[in-house]
């Protein structure tokens, strides 16, 4: 009665914590989603989880079910994982580049898992903070770049990871904390503190200020997100960050955030390759590890959709 595509479903429900965004997850309708856990509830002639919680309450039955795919989806993935290096071999290479400071929270994690399950691929990584890495990434120079900047280019394919808002981050007694959501306007007076690139290559920039035809009071960079925050804390300016970046430094309360616009500014991440590669069994099983870290690491982000 139980198939592998049940704890799938119910794996997705519980991390995902809604149906919305657990149909998203496993390439399903809400409706699919919805019908194939009620005929799994029939099957079981039990529930599986109580309807409108928040966050979803799993029923014992639920739970138990929870703990099977707890111990048997990763042994399949290791099973295909290991059935791929058979079949196509271990060797390759993999030189990342991240266009993203903030990034190294979780890739590195990533970058962990990967080397042990593919310890004959040669890994290395770059950032690309000084040079343009995708025209490095069409050379063969490189060969997988994050970056929440796709740039349409003969050759190269993008894989979506995930989406995040970015928001901005104020000192505790800030004047700001009374809005509800920023408006471009609002940063004219500040002091806007950003990683040292150039601002075409910030959203906060190309998708909130420069619509609106509005420019920071002043501009402040810091190399390090640690830093970053730091100085929002002591007063001395904001800074627009991603959500899952700020997620500790809110719950410490050394920052406050607040939405860049009424309807938030949500940005998503990309893996770019070669179209020769994007089918490589190593990398899709990197970027099936770096979700899946991702998703559990990571707090407010979304999946994000081709």
């Amino acid at each position: 009665m139980i198939e592998l595509r049940h704890l799938k479903t119910l794996a997705a429900l519980r991390d995902a914590g809604s149906l919305v965004e657990a149909a998203e997850r496993v390439h399903l309708t809400q409706s699919a989603l919805s019908h194939q856990i009620k005929d799994l509830e029939e099957r079981l002639d039990c529930s599986l989880f109580i309807r409108k919680t928040k966050p979803i309450c799993f029923t014992s039955a639920g739970q138990r079910l929870l703990a099977l795919a707890d111990d048997l989806l990763p042994m399949i993935r290791n099973a295909e994982r290991d059935i791929a290096r058979l079949a196509g071999g271990e060797a390759g290479r993999l030189n990342i580049c991240i266009e993203c400071h903030s990034c190294f929270d979780w890739l590195m994690p990533t970058i962990d898992h990967f080397r042990q399950n593919w310890p004959e691929v040669e890994l290395d990584l770059s950032t690309g903070f000084t040079f343009q890495p995708l025209p490095a990434l069409a050379r063969g120079d490189l060969d997988l770049v994050i970056t929440s900047d796709p740039e349409p280019r003969t050759g190269i394919h993008y894989v979506p990871l995930f989406s995040y808002e970015s928001v901005l981050a104020l000192g505790p007694q800030h004047r700001l904390i009374a809005r509800k959501f920023i408006h471009p306007r609002d940063l004219s007076q500040e002091t806007l503190i950003t990683y040292p690139v150039d601002p075409s290559r910030l959203d906060v920039f190309t998708r909130f200020l420069d619509p609106a035809n509005v420019e920071p009071a002043e501009i402040r960079t810091a190399e390090l997100t640690v830093m970053m925050v730091q100085l929002v804390a002591s007063g001395r300016g904001v800074a627009a960050l991603p959500n899952w970046a700020l997620h500790e430094y809110q719950q410490r309360d050394y920052v406050a955030l607040r939405p860049l616009g009424e309807k938030g500014l949500w940005c998503t991440l990309y893996a770019a390759m070669r179209e020769d590669q994007k089918n490589a069994d190593f990398m899709l099983d990197f970027l099936g590890t770096a979700r899946d870290v991702t998703f559990r690491n990571l707090n407010g982000i979304r999946s994000a959709s081709s």
